[in-house]
């Protein structure tokens, strides 16, 4: 490697480093706020300016990559991520959904609603529905109280529920 290569590592080691110190003070950080946070901090500045334009889309994808192989070791432990455990409680909660009167349910939501104004953002808690990215269109079924994700499809944060059928 010659020098250039080494310093812009340098700087990236120094960008993961920052990861882990972050995620130490608050480890309910998701790997968007994990990067968002990162890439507004002084490293990433200074990595900003030592690389060019395609070096940097470079590193913000390894960044991405890196953050979320993080995040994935890091809950490996934990049962709670287990897929067996999340596979057993979404069929719970999916059992559950359909025995209870939908129509209270409904009710429950429709006040939600007005008070989101029809809209809904990625970091909101719901609890049934399906909610609709308003870039692209896809549908997430919600079918348990839970936090409204950023869109699949299109990393979009912005939603609007569709009312449950009794």
């Amino acid at each position: 490697m010659n020098e250039r290569s080494n310093a812009l590592l340098g700087l990236y080691q120094a960008l993961i480093t920052e990861v882990k110190s972050q995620f130490a003070e608050d480890n309910t950080m998701t790997a968007k706020n994990l990067f968002k946070s990162v890439t507004q901090g002084k490293e990433y500045l200074r990595l900003k300016e030592q690389a060019k334009e395609d070096e940097l889309a470079l590193v913000e994808q390894f960044l991405k990559r890196d953050i979320a192989s993080f995040l994935r070791e890091q809950n490996a432990d934990s049962l709670s991520h287990s897929p067996s455990v999340i596979a057993m409680e979404n069929t719970l909660w999916h059992w559950l959904s359909e025995i209870t009167d939908r129509s209270q349910v409904e009710w429950h939501e429709l006040t939600q609603d007005f008070k989101h104004h029809g809209y809904y953002q990625s970091g909101d808690i719901v609890s049934q529905g399906i909610m609709v990215c308003t870039n692209c269109g896809h549908e997430m079924s919600i079918e348990f109280p839970g936090i409204v994700p950023d869109c699949p499809e299109c990393d979009h944060e912005e939603f609007t529920r569709e009312p449950l059928t009794p």
